[in-house]
């Protein structure tokens, strides 16, 4: 049993999954929407701990994920031009775009920075007053903040070299989206706990009531995790659908609103395109007109890129980030995508579900399809 082995608190969460068969009475499908609490899932092993009436899916809770082949493919065109210095975190550099991806232009000799904050970019205009610096800037709510410091800090120093790619994208709707959908098959959530971290839970009560679904806001560690489990089933066989927290050792019902303000006061509220799923209803955030100077679709004019056509493609990403498929069930999945040639963004990014499965599941995977296939003993 992984929790046993490698989790410091196996017992506690071995009484949470008690807890958990003790109530429940029937099955229920339920999506965690954090692509951290996907991982922490499958490492170890929590949704085998679990009675076999509960079914985990994964949403798209994974930001790399979910960015629009269209915005890789401008991040190419923007690092392809020599006055550019593109910074970006390092899980998008291997994110595939329409024909190639941010690591190949590296490789041609594009000068493209991995860089762990936007500061770190802004650090690098000041630096270099010569070059234009670009930050692509993706994330949920939780890497906004730091976005939006830093726009307001070149806002503060006049400087002309340093601007956004902009490809923000926002929770509560995204949630709307699956729920709204035909193929839904989510009966409750387990909320992000970091994003609630800066933005607070009240935006999800409107989603509880209207579907009534339950949401909880879960943290990160196995035992956040299966205790988030149990409250969501604990609702759904008393028939309630209420938003419940339970990350309060990080989460307050209305947030940082200091850090709210600040996204308020840079950023507007935009329809955006989600990658493998389309476009979703006031789900992105733009730069405000005051701060267009740092827009870098302005400044380099990338509405006039020509958007070529997507490559026909075996890549289940779409279904698998709206958690109508699991990474395993992917046909090209362990063999022609895997994290070193990935069809799909959910097998590059470190919060991805198929790099999850590939990384912690895969061993496992093969050994039970090798012994479905080899005769037992006496057959």
């Amino acid at each position: 049993m992984k929790f046993v082995d490698e989790y410091r608190d196996g017992v506690a969460a071995q009484k949470y999954a008690n807890a958990i068969a003790s109530v429940i009475s029937q099955p229920w499908t339920i999506m965690e929407i954090c692509g951290g609490q996907t991982h922490s899932i499958v490492k170890y092993g929590i949704d085998e701990l679990l009675p076999k009436e509960v079914t985990l899916i994964h949403g798209p809770g994974c930001p790399v994920c979910v960015t629009a082949v269209e915005l890789i493919d401008q991040a190419i065109a923007l690092a392809s031009r020599p006055e550019v210095i593109l910074c970006s975190f390092g899980d998008m550099l291997r994110v595939p775009g329409t024909k190639k991806d941010l690591l190949s232009v590296k490789a041609t000799g594009s000068d493209i920075r991995i860089t762990y904050s936007p500061l770190d970019a802004l650090k690098i205009a000041q630096n270099h007053p010569t070059k234009q610096i670009v930050f692509f800037a993706v994330g949920f709510e939780t890497t906004t903040p730091a976005t939006a410091m830093a726009v307001s800090q070149a806002y503060q120093l006049g400087l002309r070299n340093f601007s956004l790619l902009v490809s923000h994208v926002l929770v509560p709707p995204a949630m709307e989206a699956i729920l709204s959908s035909p193929n839904c098959r989510v009966q409750g959530f387990l909320a992000a706990g970091h994003v609630c971290t800066v933005m607070g839970y009240h935006e999800y009560q409107p989603l509880a009531q209207k579907y009534h679904i339950p949401i909880v806001v879960t943290g990160f560690e196995p035992v956040d995790i299966l205790q988030g489990v149990y409250l969501c089933i604990k609702q759904l066989e008393e028939g309630r659908a209420v938003v419940e927290n339970q990350y309060t050792r990080s989460v307050q019902q209305q947030g940082n609103q200091i850090a709210q303000q600040l996204i308020r006061e840079i950023f507007e509220v935009v329809p955006r395109r989600w990658r493998g799923i389309g476009e979703i209803p006031q789900s992105g955030l733009g730069l405000r007109e005051q701060y267009a100077d740092f827009d870098a679709a302005r400044r380099f004019e990338l509405g006039a890129i020509e958007q070529l056509p997507l490559q026909a493609s075996e890549c289940l990403s779409g279904l698998v980030l709206q958690g109508i498929k699991k990474p395993h069930e992917c046909p090209a999945f362990g063999s022609r995508c895997t994290p070193e040639y990935p069809l799909g963004a959910p097998m590059v990014s470190s919060e991805g579900a198929c790099a999850a499965y590939y990384r912690y599941r895969q061993q496992s995977d093969v050994n039970q399809e090798v012994a479905l296939t080899v005769p037992r003993h006496g057959e």
